[in-house]
């Protein structure tokens, strides 16, 4: 299955449904990213932190994809902020991978605490000058995060990837962020199990509807809602499952009721203080 794409500011493209490799041990990441690889995925969502990126590398070059049709994203941990850290963060980062350049490069926290957030976002800059990062980004950003960057530098992020489900649905974040042209990703699309999905009435009812999973539900409503999802998994089964979402079109009704499942959940770290 071919997945389309969508335009990201920075003027390439970005699949809207990847795999997450959050919490991944080596040897489960690499047969995990073969597998995703082998079913269509094209789309993979890394960071530092997670500790798996020589498993990535590895399965990419299993692979034999030609480069050019796969998007990989890593991101800058706490402990590399500042202007001069993401010149060698990202060094280090290709050298794990295993690639000339990653797709997407993101700040993973804002760390407030910290006040480098624009000073770092300069250093993305000058790593997307030298092409090793092709589009660059922030992640957990909340409004005011984005204004300090967007304010005092000259690259508006191509994304802002925050926690986004069906119970936390970040509509005025939204509202402020993708009129700049900063386009969302959601992670933990699903809940990241802190709920039942079934204990919504709504997905289970549209879910009948259309003759497919909650899951699948979930994952339409975030894609027809323009939001880049890459919902993370070990089983082949689901891996294949979650890639199938494009086959069916939730209705005007359908995509209102989810909007109405929003009460604030917060399952994830509050990026103020994370």
């Amino acid at each position: 299955m071919r997945i389309p794409s969508i335009r990201l500011n920075s003027g390439h493209d970005i699949p809207p449904l990847g795999v997450g490799l959050f919490k991944l041990e080596q040897d489960e990441t690499q047969r995990i990213v073969e597998q995703a690889l082998e079913l269509g995925y094209r789309h993979l969502d890394g960071a530092r932190i997670y500790g798996n990126e020589e498993a990535v590398g590895r399965a990419i070059r299993v692979s034999g994809i030609p480069r050019e049709e796969l998007f990989v994203t890593t991101k800058l941990w706490r402990d590399e902020q500042g202007r001069q850290a993401p010149l060698t963060a990202i060094d280090d980062a290709l050298e794990r991978l295993g690639l000339d350049y990653v797709d997407l490069y993101l700040i993973h926290w804002p760390h407030p605490s910290m006040g480098l957030a624009l000073d770092t976002w300069l250093g993305l800059e000058e790593v997307a000058a030298t092409g090793k990062a092709r589009s660059i980004g922030v992640s957990n950003f909340r409004q005011e995060d984005l204004a300090t960057i967007v304010e005092g530098s000259s690259t508006v992020p191509a994304v802002n990837q925050v926690e986004l489900h069906p119970r936390f649905q970040q509509r005025a974040l939204r509202a402020y962020q993708e009129p700049l042209g900063i386009r969302t990703e959601g992670w933990g699309p699903l809940g990241q199990g802190k709920y039942d999905l079934a204990e919504l009435p709504a997905l289970g009812e549209i879910a009948a509807a259309h003759g497919v999973s909650i899951q699948q539900v979930v994952l339409r409503w975030h894609l027809q809602e323009g939001v880049i999802v890459f919902p993370k998994s070990s089983r082949p089964e689901r891996l294949r499952e979650n890639l199938d979402v494009f086959g069916f079109e939730l209705t005007a009704e359908e995509l209102e009721r989810i909007r109405g499942l929003d009460d604030g959940l917060r399952v994830g770290t509050d990026p103020a203080t994370g």
